[in-house]
């Protein structure tokens, strides 16, 4: 029988901040869910969502979970830097979907987003991921998270889901 260390642990080098370090436990990172109904003009010729909208429901849920978390001061700093997306099932005209948004890892001046996009079943229909920089205004680059909002997006936790009435 092995008795070591899981392999994660075992790999984590020196002095880094592993799952059980004080910096990781503090971390309640923020998410939500929200619903919306695949409409006609997110359909394409083959009668089921069009790949780009999947990035629309992505994006609203980001924009419920900014405006839940207080931070809607930063649409318009906060740019796309990465986004990708694997399909993995058909959504059709009416279906009621589910977006579920969480921030996985808070950078500098970076924020990482997981997602999963579910029709009426369980099964996911696409699953991604997207990376936002923060950039002030009049910035020529990335700018560091001002602490208030570090503080925000690294404690806020879940949010309530948005669902349809």
């Amino acid at each position: 029988m092995d008795t070591s260390l899981p392999r994660q642990a075992a790999a984590a080098p020196t002095g880094s901040c592993a799952a059980g370090c004080p910096e990781a436990l503090a971390q309640n990172l923020p998410s939500v869910v929200i619903e919306r109904r695949v409409e006609w003009p997110d359909t394409d010729a083959a009668g089921h969502y069009h790949h780009s909208t999947v990035m629309r429901w992505v994006e609203a849920a980001e924009a419920v979970l900014l405006r839940r978390l207080g931070l809607s001061h930063l649409f318009g700093s906060t740019p796309r830097v990465h986004f990708e997306a694997s399909y993995r099932a058909r959504l059709w005209f009416g279906e009621s979907v589910r977006t579920e948004l969480e921030v996985v890892k808070v950078g500098t001046s970076s924020l990482h987003y997981a997602f999963t996009v579910r029709g009426e079943g369980e099964e996911p229909a696409a699953v991604g991921r997207m990376v936002i920089a923060h950039s002030a205004a009049h910035a020529t680059g990335s700018t560091p998270w001002p602490d208030d909002v570090r503080e925000v997006l690294t404690k806020a936790g879940r949010q309530a889901p948005e669902l349809f009435a």
